[in-house]
């Protein structure tokens, strides 16, 4: 093959795994949608240790999706969701391509430095470099979604343009990367550890035969929940601190949410010393609910996805050649 048709293979390559990325994330996205809301609400939950009066209300996971069908209707449960899907669309297309592409350059340091690195390894760089990546790429559109499934019946922003202009307005372009610190802080060891684990489980478990064909959704549930259980207070933080600003007592529970001025350490001490260990770890459970289905639909919808574009490609070389 000439270097000028393995360039156009190559890029081929990486525009299906930008395809079969997004594909993922646009339907994990619309599955877990639901799960999410509860989730962000229940993160903005405050509790004071010290003031038994202070106990949220609605208070769970039943009291407040109850709350939300009896006020807003079951389309509150996708509040949110034109951000969300913007920011899965291209946080799956950026997070694979990075990954894939952090592999390869691995690979290519390995070669020419004669050195073997060891498979959890490079999975676990590329996993980090990925998420790092991803997230900061995609982040103003992770505060909207924030935003826009913290509010209640009281509509903070009229919709998603005039949020947009009145965050620029009002509290700068840095408003749009509130809490972007913890969010990598949270991210490098997910997505490190996520797809070290997954990337150990997926060859083991390729023999199973499971609904649908294959171990890969197992493999992506159990990475996604143990790498969750080890990071969620950062995601907790970052929640936290996404809603800070002029609009923050607006938002569901967010007029018992202290101010966080000093940054991601400040903000988790004082969520341990008002809230204690739980305070850190509200909406855990539908996380861990919610990871299981997301990651089994994102990395079956990828491989899939990924294999049909590269067995549609090579039915069209076959049938170029035969001509």
């Amino acid at each position: 093959m000439s270097p000028a048709a393995q360039h156009l293979r190559d890029e081929g390559t990486r525009t299906q795994v930008i395809a079969a990325g997004a594909a993922a994330g646009l339907v994990s996205r619309f599955c877990i949608a639901p799960l999410d809301v509860l989730k962000i609400r229940l993160q903005l939950q405050y509790h004071s240790l010290v003031d038994p009066l202070s106990r949220p209300f609605p208070n769970g996971v039943v009291a407040v999706a109850r709350d939300i069908v009896r006020h807003e209707g079951i389309t509150g449960f996708w509040k949110g969701n034109i951000p969300a899907e913007g920011l899965y669309l291209s946080y799956g297309a950026v997070q694979f391509l990075a990954y894939r592409s952090t592999n390869q350059f691995l690979d290519t340091i390995a070669e020419g430095q004669d050195v073997k690195l060891p498979g959890t390894v490079k999975s676990f760089i590329a996993g980090a470099v990925a998420g790092t990546a991803a997230t900061t790429a995609t982040y103003p559109l992770d505060l909207l979604r924030t935003r826009f499934a913290a509010q209640g019946t009281e509509r903070v922003y009229a919709g998603l343009v005039a949020s947009v202009k009145d965050i620029t307005r009002n509290e700068g372009y840095t408003g749009f990367f509130r809490g972007l610190t913890a969010g990598i802080g949270q991210i490098v060891p997910y997505m490190g550890l996520f797809f070290s684990l997954y990337e150990g489980l997926k060859t083991p478990l390729s023999t199973v035969n499971l609904p649908f064909g294959s171990g890969d959704a197992v493999a992506g549930v159990t990475a996604s929940v143990l790498s969750k259980c080890a990071v969620f207070p950062l995601d907790t933080v970052r929640k936290r601190l996404q809603v800070q600003g002029p609009t923050r007592s607006k938002y569901i529970g967010g007029a018992r949410i202290p101010v966080y001025e000093r940054g991601i350490w400040n903000t988790m001490t004082t969520i341990l010393r008002r809230e204690g260990t739980r305070g850190l770890y509200r909406g855990l459970g539908v996380s861990l609910i919610k990871a299981a289905p997301a990651s089994a639909v994102t990395m079956w919808t990828y491989e899939r996805a990924l294999k049909l574009m590269m067995t549609v490609e090579e039915k069209a070389e076959e049938l170029e050649i035969k001509a």
